[in-house]
């Protein structure tokens, strides 16, 4: 089971937005709308309701299901926010209109809105909409000391939950068997739940990164590819392992080794100042120098934290700073088409020197026997 996991706090948050807002729009308030973002400010982890942040104060409007649930974990997170009701959606958006009043435009963030909604507050909002991307998803960017714990405490049921795991690899188990298992283990182990499907890939079906688990059996010569993570007080892990089951094709083997040893690399390369870009250009050139180039079809990693994939991206066209706090992934891997497929993740959090890995499933060595027989 998890141990005991630190308070999370949220006060100062909303001044931490209102400092972004101010620095690139006019506007004086701000409508959030993205859960997580509303979970980031207030603590409220329900499923719906409108944050209206003013400059000198914020207030959440939902529905009769979740005001006490608000107005609780508001208090329990330290944040400083009015829980008002809304009776009815027209009431929901009487409420909002009110409270964005006629100071100026409200700002937004466009992916969090559909076209329909921004239809209703562009005539409804007295003063206009003003789309201003990111902000908070960018101040989500840097995690506290309580969210790394739980994102650790998360990468701990994973790995539990895989070493239980393995056993079943070489035992004639079908991709189901084992996604369905490692689901269970994690939370017998603590977490909430798996922090996505977690995909199980054998054989030739290795080739297709996203792949959904089928019944298809695990047999000698097959790489599995096992992408799993855990799901603790609504925030994720995420780790990668391939196995070699038994014989396999020597190229297997040799993908096997590139990836490692490319990955190896792109988490030596994690730190505070290196930009992303630099990271996924490590990993690449490496995988690219062993003629495997063309058969990495994805990037090198992402940001990991209330959503699994979240700011910053670890890809060729996306050259910001790596900066201390954030929690990044470095999953390098090769597809080929017929065969299958390798790919090595592990998740890190970039402290103020270097990096501290926090996945700690074994990735070396991984050739298991070959499937029992009858």
């Amino acid at each position: 089971m998890i141990k005991s996991l630190p308070r999370l706090i949220v006060t100062g948050r909303d001044d931490m937005l209102r400092a972004e807002l101010n620095s690139v729009s006019k506007a004086k308030s701000m409508l959030v709308l993205s859960p997580d973002s509303i979970r980031w400010l207030i603590g409220f982890t329900g499923s719906a309701g409108s944050l209206v942040v003013r400059q000198n104060d914020m207030i959440f409007v939902t529905d009769g299901r979740y005001v006490e649930q608000a107005a609780i974990q508001a208090e329990q997170a330290g944040a400083k926010v009015e829980v008002r009701l809304a009776v009815s959606g027209a009431a929901h958006q009487n409420i909002l209109s009110e409270l964005v009043g006629t100071t100026g435009a409200c700002a937004f963030d466009p992916a969090d809105v559909s076209v329909q909604s921004f239809e209703t507050y562009k005539t409804t909002f007295a003063g206009g909409m003003a789309q201003t991307p990111g902000l908070a998803t960018k101040l989500r960017r840097i995690k506290t000391d309580a969210e790394i714990a739980r994102i650790e405490a998360a990468a701990h049921a994973t790995d539990l939950a895989l070493a239980e795991v393995e056993p079943l690899l070489y035992s004639g188990a079908t991709e189901r068997d084992i996604r369905d298992e490692l689901d269970y283990k994690m939370r017998r182990h603590g977490a909430d739940g798996p922090s996505y499907d977690t995909i199980v890939a054998t054989g030739p079906n290795g080739a297709r990164p996203h792949h959904r688990p089928t019944d298809t059996k695990i047999v000698d010569g097959h790489s599995v590819v096992i992408d799993v993570g855990a799901l603790v007080d609504g925030y994720h892990s995420d780790m990668t392992r391939t196995y070699l089951i038994g014989d396999v094709d020597p190229v297997l083997r040799d993908m096997h080794r590139v990836v490692s040893e490319a990955q190896l690399l792109g988490i030596a390369k994690v730190a505070p100042g290196v930009l992303c870009s630099e990271v996924d250009q490590v990993c690449r050139e490496y995988i690219a120098g062993h003629d495997y180039g063309p058969e990495f079809i994805h990037s090198t990693g992402h940001g990991v934290g209330l959503q699994i994939h979240e700011l910053p991206w670890l890809r060729k066209d996306f050259s910001e700073p790596l900066q201390a706090g954030e929690v990044v992934t470095v999953e390098p891997g090769v597809y080929r088409g017929g065969l299958g497929g390798v790919r090595i993740e592990d998740l890190l959090v970039v402290t103020p020197a270097s990096n501290r890995v926090l996945t700690q499933s074994q990735k070396d060595q991984l050739c298991l026997p070959s499937p029992r027989t009858t």
